[in-house]
Formats: structure tokens, C-alpha cells, sequence
């Protein structure tokens, strides 16, 4: 198994050396890039555990790094931003950031994010993400755990995996899979923007950061038969978002024979 690696993309040296430090301390070998050409040779060329991006990269676009990032691997990002750029946040997540930190940025904030992040990826059974989507079930399914059956849907919370109505691997970030688990676990109850946020983490928000609403939408994208008129994740006008359908819990290789 390779070892843990880390790839923090920022054109200040200041910010990079503080990254440094809080990834070396979680147990992260780290590698630094300055630009948006160098980080794509880097993200393209070695393998990372995850990727703290500013998104603001001199006269470069972050976001664009990060769209490129994302469409040809599934690595967690974490992007860095400045605290009022709402905007740059939300198209970050629907591009498929996992996270965001705000400058400035506290140190114990920083590794609860990275170590947060980090979590939720080992979740996975080991290589489990390297497994192709083509690759018989049962060779995904030997973490044990428990699956969610939804609409045809088999969800796996533990691997995150989700397989669409045809019995096909459906990608979904962390984020996705961290939003998704919220509402799995409440089914039927309704819940406000600031429960969801605060269930997250993110504690840095206000009532019109639409980061949350972006998310129900991307994921709706996935989930819905037609995201356009959602029976799953339904708005509650005025307070937040509920799981409205049936939803059945059950071991995963039972969920695995009725998927």
C-alpha cells in the first residue's frame, strides 16, 4: 500500500508552508505546487490521498484546476477560499470539491477538515475506489456493513457506493455521500439549511450562503428519476429539504440479491 500523500496547490508560499505543516501532522507526505499547470502535471503524474486547492491562483482559475481534477479522478478536494467568496464556494462543490476552508484559517479548523475528509474516503474498504465499476459486486462487497435500499437504489454508505436502477456504479464525492447519509439517516423528518450545515461542520455560513441548496440539486442529479420534479429529497418551502420516500435498511448482501 502506497504511502499517504498530499498535494497543496496555492501561489503563496506563506499559505503552502501552514498547509504543510497541518497535512504533515495528520501523517501526509507533501508535495507543493505554485500554479494551475504545475498542479495538473502533479495530480496527473504521482497518486494523492487528497488536494488542498486555493482557488484563487494569481491571474489562474482554481475552479478550472479543480473541474480537471475532478473529471479524471475521484482524489478528495479540498478547496481554499476567501471568506466572502460565497459564490466561488457553491461552484467549487458543484464542480466536486469535498470541502472548503475559509482565509484566514485556524490551524484546529484546518485539520478537523482534513481529518474529517480523510475519514470519510478511508470508509472505504482498502482499494476499494480502485476497484472498476465493471468489476463483479461481490468483489466490492467484502467491507460487511449496511445498505439502504431507495427508490432502486442500493446505497453503501460504508464504501461509498451507490448503484443506479440498472445495477451500475453511480460516482459520487464525499460530499455527495456526506449529504446523502444525513438524510438517510433521518428519513421522513424535515431539515432546515442550518441543521444540515451544522451536521457538515461548516460552521462559517448565513441563511443566504446557497451552498446547501447547490448540493440537493447536484445530488438530485443523481438520485432522481427527474431531478426536475423530485419525489426523494423534496423542499420543504420555507425550511429546508426532507427524504420523502420509503426507505429500507438492510445488511448489504441481502440488499445485493434485491437490488
Amino acid at each position: 500500500m502506497h504511502a499517504s500523500r498530499a498535494l497543496v496547490v496555492d501561489d503563496e508560499p506563506k499559505v503552502r508552508a501552514l498547509l504543510r505543516n497541518c497535512l504533515e501532522e495528520v501523517g501526509l507526505s507533501v508535495t507543493e505546487a505554485a500554479d494551475a499547470d504545475s498542479a495538473l502535471d502533479q495530480a496527473r503524474t504521482a497518486k494523492f490521498d487528497l488536494i488542498t486547492l486555493d482557488l484563487h491562483l494569481g491571474a489562474e482559475d482554481g475552479l478550472s484546476v479543480a473541474r480537471t481534477v475532478r473529471a479524471e479522478s475521484d482524489v478528495p478536494i479540498i478547496m481554499v477560499t476567501g471568506r466572502n467568496d460565497v459564490i466561488d464556494r457553491v461552484v467549487g462543490l458543484e464542480v466536486g470539491a469535498d470541502d472548503y476552508i475559509t482565509k484566514p484559517f485556524h490551524v484546529r479548523e484546518v485539520l478537523a477538515r482534513i481529518k474529517a475528509v480523510l475519514r470519510r474516503y478511508e470508509a472505504c474498504p482498502e482499494d476499494g475506489r480502485e476497484v472498476p465499476s465493471s468489476a463483479p459486486e461481490s468483489e466490492r462487497e467484502k467491507s460487511g456493513g449496511k445498505a439502504y435500499l431507495l427508490d432502486g437504489l442500493k446505497i453503501r454508505p460504508d464504501c461509498f457506493e451507490l448503484r443506479d436502477r440498472e445495477g451500475l456504479i453511480c460516482e459520487l464525492t464525499s460530499g455527495d455521500f456526506q449529504l446523502l447519509t444525513i438524510f438517510l439517516e433521518r428519513p421522513k423528518r424535515v431539515l432546515s439549511r442550518a441543521q444540515i450545515m451544522d451536521r457538515i461542520g461548516r460552521q462559517m455560513w448565513t441563511p443566504l450562503d446557497r451552498t446547501i441548496d447547490n448540493q440537493v440539486a447536484r445530488l438530485r442529479k443523481k438520485i432522481e428519476r427527474d431531478p426536475s420534479n423530485p419525489k426523494l429529497i423534496k423542499t420543504v418551502r420555507g425550511i429546508g429539504y426532507t427524504l420523502a420516500s420509503d426507505l429500507e435498511s438492510v445488511p448489504h448482501h441481502d440488499a445485493a440479491k434485491r437490488a
